[in-house]
């Protein structure tokens, strides 16, 4: 498989602003079934980006994509160009592990491992061959508080993981991706599980998270998009519809079909 200097390039948009992650005539198949229509999108750098479309509409498929999440479904088969850092990563001889730990991935449930919270969080170093201890107690400390979880378990470390909240858990899962330090996270309706407090505790973390990260989001919650996100995707039926910055998308979008879905009156 081939390696690559991946902070060696990067790519820049029209505007002059820094793009994180670019997609180029993007189909995704399922069998015979064409779920995702050629879609061209470019995410900026440390910018949070919100897919939003109803169920069915492809946002996720899509997201799954970014980091060839869809590699595990037999059926699958995915065309056209996913550009990160100069590189295409959906040609066949991209080391595919070793991309992930640039293109992070939280899923709708929270999936901590059955270990310790520390382990949680070192499980991946340890696997990459880091055993110095400061090393990884460094590590644990550092992506706890940017999850906003350090001050709630920084006693706890040895406690398994399972024992925490569905919002500690998904804030675990999000301490644990950033760990390896990767540039982009993706989440998959992260918040689909929580309560509101919890929900709102993560879109704070999110908002925090974008100093350091390029973040991009599936939700069926348009509140959310609008409270947290700078840009938002409207998709539907595999096809990107409208993408702007969410400000327009909600107040002032080009079609009709987008007004109609941010404000509930669509279908």
């Amino acid at each position: 498989m081939a390696t690559y200097d991946w902070q060696e390039r990067h790519i820049i948009g029209l505007d002059g602003r820094e793009i994180a992650l670019e997609t180029k005539d993007l189909h995704v198949y399922y069998g015979s079934n064409e779920s995702i229509k050629g879609i061209d999108m470019k995410f900026e750098k440390n910018k949070i980006t919100a897919l939003i479309g109803p169920s069915g509409s492809g946002k996720s498929t899509y997201l799954r994509s970014l980091n060839r999440m869809n590699d595990t479904i037999a059926i699958a088969k995915v065309t056209g160009e996913i550009n990160y850092q100069g590189v295409d990563v959906n040609k066949q001889n991209v080391n595919v592990y070793e991309m992930r730990k640039h293109i992070g991935m939280v899923f709708q449930r929270p999936n901590p491992f059955s270990k310790s919270i520390y382990r949680n969080i070192t499980f991946a170093l340890e696997r990459q061959g880091i055993k110095d201890k400061k090393i990884l107690d460094e590590a644990v400390e550092t992506s706890l508080k940017q999850a906003a979880l350090w001050d709630q378990v920084k006693d706890d470390l040895d406690k398994s993981a399972l024992a925490l909240s569905g919002g500690q858990q998904q804030r675990l899962c999000i301490a644990r991706a950033i760990a390896v330090k990767p540039d982009i996270l993706l989440m998959d309706e992260p918040a689909s599980a929580l309560d509101p407090i919890s929900t709102m505790q993560l879109e704070e973390t999110m908002m925090t998270l974008k100093e350091n990260y390029t973040i991009i989001i599936v939700t069926h919650n348009m509140q959310q998009a609008a409270r947290a996100s700078d840009y938002t995707g409207f998709f539907y039926s595999g096809d990107l519809i409208e993408y702007d910055k969410t400000a327009k998308i909600f107040t002032r979008p080009e079609l009709k079909s987008t007004g109609d879905y941010v404000s509930g009156h669509f279908g």
